[in-house]
């Protein structure tokens, strides 16, 4: 029973493949892939020497063996791979994404965007000052990016450091137009004159007042002890890209960078691939594409 089921998967496989004459045999190549030459999201894989059909995650397009996000595909503005295909399946939308997998702007923000996977969406931040570009997929300087207007604490300067109500430690930074809520370093205090962390004491600040030890303290004692010691800055990471540096080389620690530059070599990073997981979907009943 099992050898004539298999036999009749195979003969199955063989009409669907017969109906596409000018479709090349992905068994007649070494890699025994090659995508589909009328839809750009299908691709044939020879599979125990038959060719099957095969469907990428929807929203992304068939690019090769080994190359892509998953199972040999990717995000289509990555490339021409569309130019003279067209689409076998419709877009299935969610909550922020317009396709289950892709890469899409935010709804109310110009500093913010989606990336979705499996149609579950993640908020990413655009950093130092640059705005997402929804043309090239990536975070971009201000005057790249159509639509979006500067804040109203930056319209004076957009690189300018702001004051920020009477408070003597904080202050607001603009980059490209967009203000970062800043501290001065400890014993400095911010000058609303030059607008700049200036040692005390200015027009409107005294020395900032630090509560003395008491006596005896030890300041590793907590930590011998056993206490957990305090939270340190983490040191950005190496893999961080700076923006150029005539544009401003501000950076904060906790959000994504990237560096604005062609579509073709920068663009936001997707979400981690989960471990283990399998993308491919199941195959085509008959490999006779959709209509």
């Amino acid at each position: 029973m099992r050898i004539l089921a298999a036999a009749f998967l195979c003969a199955t496989a063989g009409i669907g493949y017969a109906q596409h004459l000018d479709q090349p045999n992905p068994c007649d190549y070494k890699s025994g892939i090659i995508g589909d030459i009328t839809y750009c999201d299908r691709y044939w894989e020879c599979v125990v020497g038959n060719p099957q059909l095969y469907d990428c995650p929807n929203g992304l397009v068939f690019v090769g063996r080994n190359r892509g996000i998953a199972e040999g595909c990717d995000y289509p503005w990555r490339g021409a791979y569309c130019d003279d295909k067209q689409l076998a399946n419709p877009p299935i939308s969610g909550d922020h994404c317009d396709w289950l997998y892709g890469i899409f702007g935010h709804e109310t923000s110009c500093t913010r965007y989606w990336t979705c996977w499996n149609g579950t969406a993640a908020e990413q931040f655009c950093i130092g000052g640059l705005l997402y570009n929804e043309e090239s997929h990536s975070c971009d300087w201000p005057q790249n990016v159509a639509g979006c207007q500067k804040h109203p604490l930056c319209k004076d300067d957009p690189n300018a450091n702001v004051p920020l109500g009477k408070s003597c430690e904080r202050y607001w930074a603009c980059q490209g137009g967009y203000p970062r809520l800043q501290r001065c370093p400890a014993t400095l205090v911010f000058d609303k004159r030059s607008r700049r962390c200036v040692n005390p004491p200015t027009e409107d600040c005294e020395a900032p007042t630090i509560a003395p030890a008491p006596e005896g303290f030890d300041d590793d004692a907590d930590f011998r002890g056993g206490a957990p010691p305090p939270p340190r800055r983490r040191r950005p990471s190496s893999s961080l890209s700076q923006g150029p540096q005539d544009q401003g080389s501000f950076l904060p620690n906790n959000a994504l960078s990237f560096r604005p530059s062609s579509p073709s070599d920068s663009r936001p990073l997707g979400p981690p691939l989960p471990q283990g997981g399998n993308f491919r979907e199941a195959p085509i009943d008959k490999a006779v594409p959709l209509n």
